[in-house]
């Protein structure tokens, strides 16, 4: 069993110190350890090219146009049977760094469309995908702020588990943290998690939430988007729609049982994404032969022309 820890702090700061200690915790549980500081790796934007969608859809496997290491950062995560990410807050949610990596993850690493592409890439008489980038797999989130601020990063963290459909074990935050290393506390809850995300990748197919229940009793998320003027909302991580209601003093959100199979982060749901993802570039990729499309783009283009930067003056 491998367990990988991912980075996003400065070097040896509090962001990599934790990783550690959840790293120290998985290797005397028996499993192998590695730990990767992703500011040492060349991780580019996504462009939104949209080449890895469109690549997936037209059977031609993997694609993306960024040649930088975030392939190999992904291959890291897809061989390791537990992922650790831990993450410093700087604005309440995840570092910019981190959302490039989930910006990464998008499309061309969404479980429906990777299981369509490889049924594709079969029915073709072609090699399927690699089984790696189809393994079940356990990952947990800490993000450590230096503040209060802090309690958006959650649901920010969770999303990157949504492409790959990969198992949340533990979403965890810490506040006025910027001493964590004398928190004792901390140390130990760290240590905890790496115990938890180790117990669940050995026993993956029942692998299921470790941490305290979230407002969602589906996805344990705790943030939602509340239609103004109403009690509908939606459970901004697993896309659910129900209602807010006060049962017993607090908050409880209540969904139809019959539409859980549509959850964000359910394999179900995927592939109900996938085929609509699958759809609709279908329909773009033939939208550069209309006559009105390429009018509009031309007439909009000629609007003004943008600024160049000052580095590439």
């Amino acid at each position: 069993m491998k367990i990988l820890g991912l980075s996003c702090g400065t070097r040896n700061g509090n962001n990599d110190t934790m990783c550690r200690v959840a790293l120290e915790a998985a290797r005397d549980a028996g499993a192998e350890i590695e730990f990767i500081h992703v500011f040492d790796w060349d991780i580019r934007y996504c462009t939104g090219c949209v080449a890895c969608s469109r690549g997936l859809v037209m059977g031609k496997g993997m694609v993306c146009t960024q040649k930088d290491d975030f392939a190999a950062l992904f291959d890291k995560m897809a061989e390791a049977d537990g992922v650790l990410i831990v993450d410093p807050i700087y604005e309440s949610g995840g570092s910019g760094l981190f959302h490039v990596l989930c910006d990464r993850m998008g499309p061309g690493h969404d479980m429906g469309m990777l299981l369509m592409a490889d049924g594709m890439l079969k029915e073709q008489g072609k090699p399927g995908l690699d089984p790696k980038y189809l393994k079940k797999k356990a990952i947990s989130f800490v993000g450590i702020g230096g503040s209060d601020w802090a309690c958006r990063v959650e649901t920010d963290h969770a999303m990157l588990a949504m492409s790959p459909a990969w198992k949340v074990i533990n979403n965890e935050y810490f506040s006025w943290s910027k001493d964590v290393i004398m928190q004792d506390d901390k140390i130990e809850r760290m240590k905890e998690i790496g115990r938890n995300l180790c117990k669940a990748a050995a026993d993956i197919e029942n692998a299921a939430w470790m941490g305290k229940p979230g407002a969602c009793p589906h996805c344990q998320g705790n943030n939602f988007y509340i239609f103004p003027g109403t009690t509908h909302c939606v459970c901004e991580l697993c896309g659910l729609e129900g209602t807010l209601e006060i049962v017993d003093g607090a908050f409880r959100f209540k969904f139809d049982p019959a539409d859980e199979h549509k959850a964000h982060d359910t394999i179900s749901g995927k592939k109900l994404h996938g085929e609509d993802i699958f759809r609709n570039e279908g329909r773009l990729m033939n939208l550069n032969k209309d006559e009105e499309f390429k009018r509009r783009k031309k007439y909009y283009t000629q609007i003004c022309a943008p600024t160049q930067a000052p580095s590439k003056s």
